[in-house]
């Protein structure tokens, strides 16, 4: 039997890719970044990365740019939806909600998106392997492909620091997308609130290959110019946007579907 010819292959414009979605005005902006705020938070719910009031993420209104969704003080981070979410003000104060916020968390927050006006989101939570980490007063070392995204884009605070002076966390980021805080655990901030929280998610993961391997040897690091280069490629807003995908899909499939926001 004569060997069949190959199919034809399929072209590039009608294959699927899933892109940021864009949107026309301030209203839905400002809804799907809460929709997408409230389901981050009952993802790192799943993860077991909050403990006690500790951990916060914030999205950034599109209508009054020093004023931030954030988590309400106090609430479990599994059972929250877009209704929950409080509008503060750069300086700590409610504007919409009914609780309190964690003033002393937020300024930090504030901090960061006054100091990154680029930045729609920024993210704390206390995952162990980063505050592993950031006990040591390590960087995250290039020793794998996850890790490059991070390699020369963030930074370390090496110094244990309070809330007292949120500013100094705002410097210390500095142009980067993630922060090491010594003794204290990790942020991360992005352009949206699906990529601050792919970054927190990947410096987790790279701080757990990290610990392990040094456990079990020496570690061997990529050299400077293939890091580079893979930074370059994966290291984008965009494509912390694109790997965040499946986990949402996956939190969808297990019964936690996204639920409408109000504004």
């Amino acid at each position: 039997m004569p060997d069949q010819p190959a199919p034809e292959p399929v072209p590039v414009e009608r294959l699927g890719f899933d892109l940021p979605p864009e949107l026309g005005t301030a209203e839905q902006e400002r809804a799907h970044r809460k929709e997408r705020l409230a389901e981050a938070l009952r993802l790192l719910a799943r993860l077991g990365w909050e403990d006690g009031v500790a951990g916060h993420i914030t999205a950034r209104d599109p209508e009054f740019p020093d004023c931030y969704w954030v988590n309400p003080f106090g609430r479990a981070f599994g059972g929250l939806t877009p209704a929950d979410l409080l509008l503060v003000d750069g300086d700590g104060r409610v504007l919409r909600g009914g609780r309190r916020v964690n003033e002393l968390a937020f300024a930090v927050h504030a901090a960061v998106h006054r100091a990154r006006p680029e930045v729609v989101s920024v993210v704390r939570v206390p995952a162990p392997y980063g505050r592993a980490l950031a006990a040591l007063g390590e960087l995250l070392a290039p020793i794998t492909q996850e890790a490059c995204a991070f390699y020369e884009d963030h930074a370390l605070l090496d110094e244990f620091t309070a809330t007292e002076d949120p500013a100094r966390i705002g410097r210390a980021l500095g142009p980067y997308k993630a922060l090491i805080l010594r003794n204290r655990g990790l942020l991360t901030v992005g352009g949206s609130v699906d990529a601050a929280v792919w970054w927190t998610i990947a410096a987790e993961r790279a701080a757990q290959v990290q610990l392990i391997a040094r456990a079990a040897g020496k570690p061997v690091p990529v050299d400077h110019r293939a890091a580079v280069a893979t930074r370059e490629r994966f290291g984008s807003d965009l494509a912390a946007w694109v790997s965040y995908q499946p986990l949402r899909e996956q939190g969808h499939e297990q019964g936690d579907t996204p639920v409408a926001s109000t504004s």
